[in-house]
């Protein structure tokens, strides 16, 4: 499969790098391209020569940014020739759109392929087509709904709150898993788990799927220009070949990119001496996550001191270029990689907080004769600086945590609400699907917990809002359970394009209009032994038991032997034990089975009652067994029968 990508290596910088002036008759063609289409439709037969000579040719000049994502760099006759053959094509009477769709076609080095390069089952349709909605596709890292429009008595997130005022509000929207790479794939290829083959985040999408035609792929075949800033696909698995169309602008003139995570000198400093002492002890087992670093920051900076700032920065000069060049509509990323740890924020978002009013889990214990392996030791984060390595983190250091959790939210929040104006500024709200999702839950000391993956609601459940020029209901919250899954057959069908024939999910775009409707009966997750497996959802590594963690691995062995009995086998539990869960109206169901033999009995079965049991303290499976049974079925038959 060949590459839809085109290269823009030669750009120095992007924000005020050069004066963007072109002149056709006065008129600015970058800043101002509906009064270029203005003039260019002006041109007729009977005033085309004096069209020409009122050109200011020694001046005519087409800036790069305006040219060079569609071919390499010309000189400014050949700019020039760009500017006349608009002007000699006769292109009277077209649209701005349309006109300027014209000349760069005739410039146009290959940023798009044939179906038949693009792979199997993507669908065309045809490029001239200037009314589809762009999208701006919005995702969060590690987010659970901790934001005020969920009802969060203390997350500052006013501009999320105010999209879903003017937008929909999913209340009960789940991941297929609770971790990054198997979540974003499954999501950006509308295929679940079980499919897709990715269960933790050291295997890449393509290598398990190389045919597979992801979201932002099918767009491009459809007519779309795609481009991302930040963390869309899980690190390493981008998808640069297939799924985006351009670059994205790289650099911002007069702003320094942020050279790591941390701003402080001091926590550079322990982060780096720490890694190299990992390094050298745990050979390459310690970039997957032994190495030791601070959980958090706050330092007096500006917002693009740090990462998701400066990609802020990035993405809403990307859109600009973008709507600019005008010949095709838009989908573009923004990945968020806050709030997952560590936990860095600029000082101005914590000073948002009263440490003191903060409210800490409710309920901190593990469910009542719920499944042993079903929570971790909290490892991602204990292998942070001034974590404990054992044992439960006290009352000072959670709530400090917790700040810093929230700090990262409003900070995120701060940023989206950059991007949504830009669109404002570039005057193409009134044409874009907004859409914002986080790729899974977060447990803040709920049920003894610190990190996503696990089977319980806190990790999977997800927010998610979408928001769309012509929706009819605006501000309201819809109860109707949905997944991620969904978001790609949504945007094919808000954007009036066809959908591949590979997805499992299911649209949720009637919700727009109707979002109280009956919709479907169940959402699915699934993950693997999280008592016994790393935070990235892999098995053990021996460096792992040879750590700290060691004593922590015996003891959640030891626990789950005393409730397994004879069932217990390391092997079993450590390599191939999946729970999967399923989520109904009143219920969440988790089974636990060998997944090599998914029709044998399940190991273990949890059910909770969301009715009386929103917090899911109590596994009632035992005391419910018809109850039980009849779940076990429902979820044997599977997502299509939910539908």
């Amino acid at each position: 499969m060949q590459s839809f990508r085109t290269r823009r290596s030669d750009r120095k910088c992007c924000e005020a790098a050069e004066p963007r002036i072109n002149r056709l008759a006065d008129v600015d063609l970058v800043k101002d391209p509906r009064r270029t289409g203005t003039a260019i439709r002006s041109i007729t037969p009977q005033n085309l020569d004096a069209t020409k000579h009122s050109l200011d040719i020694a001046k005519l000049k087409i800036p790069d940014r305006f040219s060079s994502t569609h071919r390499a760099r010309q000189d400014n006759m050949e700019r020039l020739h760009f500017l006349s053959l608009l002007i000699l094509l006769g292109l009277a009477g077209q649209t701005p759109c349309s006109a300027q769709q014209a000349g760069r076609d005739g410039v146009s080095q290959g940023s798009r392929q044939s179906t038949e390069e693009t792979g199997a089952g993507v669908q065309t349709a045809n490029q001239s087509d200037t009314k589809q909605p762009n999208v701006l596709f919005i995702a969060i890292d590690d987010l659970r709904p901790e934001l005020g429009c969920y009802g969060s008595e203390i997350a500052v997130s006013p501009h999320l709150n105010e999209l879903a005022e003017t937008g929909l509000l999913f209340n009960r929207a789940y991941c297929q898993q609770a971790i990054c790479r198997p979540s974003r794939a499954s999501l950006m290829t509308g295929a679940r788990p079980e499919t897709t083959g990715l269960f933790h985040n050291y295997v890449s999408l393509r290598e398990l799927q190389p045919n597979i035609v992801t979201l932002p792929q099918h767009f491009i075949a459809n007519g779309y220009e795609t481009a991302y800033c930040g963390k869309i696909f899980h690190h390493g698995d981008e998808d640069e070949a297939h799924s985006w169309s351009r670059d994205p602008v790289k650099r911002i003139k007069g702003i320094e990119k942020p050279k790591g995570a941390f701003a402080l000198p001091e926590n550079i400093k322990a982060r780096n001496e720490d890694f190299q002492r990992m390094l050298s002890k745990y050979g390459e087992a310690a970039r997957r996550g032994l190495a030791s670093e601070p959980a958090y920051e706050s330092a007096d900076v500006p917002d693009h001191a740090y990462v998701d700032g400066y990609n802020t920065l990035l993405a809403i000069e990307t859109l600009h270029e973008m709507v600019e060049q005008g010949d095709k509509p838009f989908f573009l990323a923004m990945g968020f990689t806050k709030p997952h740890l560590n936990w860095i924020a600029p000082k101005k978002y914590w000073d948002l907080y009263d440490a003191d009013q903060i409210p800490m889990a409710l309920h901190a214990d593990a469910p009542r004769d719920g499944a042993a392996m079903g929570l971790h030791a909290s490892f991602e984060l204990r292998t942070r600086a001034g974590i404990p390595k054992s044992g439960p983190l006290g009352p000072e250091l959670s709530r400090t945590l917790k700040h810093a959790y929230l700090a990262c939210v409003s900070y995120v929040d701060a940023q989206i609400g950059k991007v949504i104006a830009a669109l404002d500024d570039a005057g193409v709200r009134d044409n874009t699907i907004i859409v914002v999702w986080g790729d899974h839950g977060w447990h803040l000391g709920d049920m003894g917990v610190w990190g996503k993956a696990t089977n319980y609601e806190i990790a999977t459940r997800v927010p998610l809002m979408i928001w769309t020029p012509d929706m009819k209901v605006r501000g309201e919250t819809s109860d109707a359970l949905v997944e991620l899954v969904d978001i790609y057959p949504t945007l094919c069908e808000l954007a009036g394009i066809s959908k591949p024939s590979h997805l499992e999910g299911h649209s949720f775009a009637p919700l727009l209009d109707d979002p109280h409707q009956s919709w479907k009966q169940a959402a699915f997750s699934q993950y693997p032994n999280p008592a016994l497996r790393e935070w990235a959802a892999n098995p053990l590594s021996p460096a792992m038991r040879e750590t700290w963690f060691g004593p922590l691995i015996q003891q959640v062995e030891q626990r789950i032997e005393k409730q397994q009995g004879t069932t217990w086998d390391r092997e079993l539990f450590e390599q191939h034990l999946m729970g999967y869960t399923m989520r109904t109206d009143r219920y969440r169901l988790v089974v636990w089975k060998d997944h090599r033999r998914p029709d044998a009995e399940p190991l273990f079965v949890e059910v909770y009652d969301h009715h009386s049991d929103p917090l899911e303290t109590e596994n009632i499976a035992s005391k419910n067994p018809g109850l039980t049974a009849e779940l076990i079925e429902q979820c044997n038959a599977g997502w299509e029968a939910a539908k």
